[in-house]
């Protein structure tokens, strides 16, 4: 597998927990939405401690993005990461396929389970196709939403944001279950894509699948 070192251009917070990095693209270096790499760190210790990553960016952009979100409790890749400064390296490798946009259909995420789709919408959004696609976000607190003014400004009224630990006025203050689906999905007939943490993917699966939608049409990270 081909590797490459490339230096961090810019790093910055999202959220309280989550960092943008914005690293150096090796020329001829190419992806598709919702694909991915493994990363590991180009410093003693860490070359070896690979973890994929799925690129934020779209392809035609100059630089490769990353969207992190950094475990502090372990002593772990992405809490590494997280003291990366501008100059400091990283290895990438091949790209590899995670989800693929299969047409117009309703994004699900848990989490940190939204990066393969913030590439995917973006370039939805360039290409002018974003319309009839939804989103629905779900996140402990409302501090936890990572882009959340792009996405309102993407998908507006199409934007759901759930929130299992905290009540705001305006949010959905639950857990997504099988009522509030029913709520926010007419059609089940549709594609679904769902990412987040593992239960968090089986759960809605499993709800979609029950609710009409075929097994086919519902698109997991691979």
């Amino acid at each position: 597998m081909e590797e490459y070192v490339v230096k961090i251009i810019s790093s910055e917070y999202l959220t309280h927990d989550v960092k943008r990095l914005k690293v150096e693209k090796p020329d001829g270096y190419t992806f598709i939405s919702g694909q991915a790499t493994e990363v590991s760190i180009n410093k003693p210790g860490w070359t070896e401690e690979k973890r994929p990553f799925t690129f934020t960016s779209l392809n035609k952009w100059r630089d490769l993005e990353f969207t992190i979100k950094c475990y502090r409790e372990h002593n772990s890749v992405t809490k590494e990461i997280e003291k990366l400064q501008p100059g400091d390296e990283l290895i990438i490798r091949d790209v590899w396929g995670a989800i693929t946009y299969q047409g117009k259909g309703v994004f699900i995420a848990g989490g940190a389970g939204i990066t393969p789709f913030i590439s995917i919408l973006r370039q939805l959004d360039e290409d002018k196709e974003l319309e009839g696609n939804k989103l629905i976000f779900s996140n402990k607190t409302s501090r936890d939403i990572i882009l959340k003014d792009e996405f309102e400004r993407m998908l507006r009224d199409n934007f759901y944001n759930v929130l299992t630990r905290e009540k705001v006025i305006g949010y959905n203050d639950r857990r997504i279950d099988e009522d509030l689906l029913k709520q926010m999905v007419k059609n089940f007939g549709q594609h679904f894509y769902i990412c987040g943490p593992e239960d968090f993917v089986k759960n809605i699966n499993d709800i979609v699948v029950s609710l009409g939608a075929k097994t086919e049409s519902v698109v997991i990270e691979k």
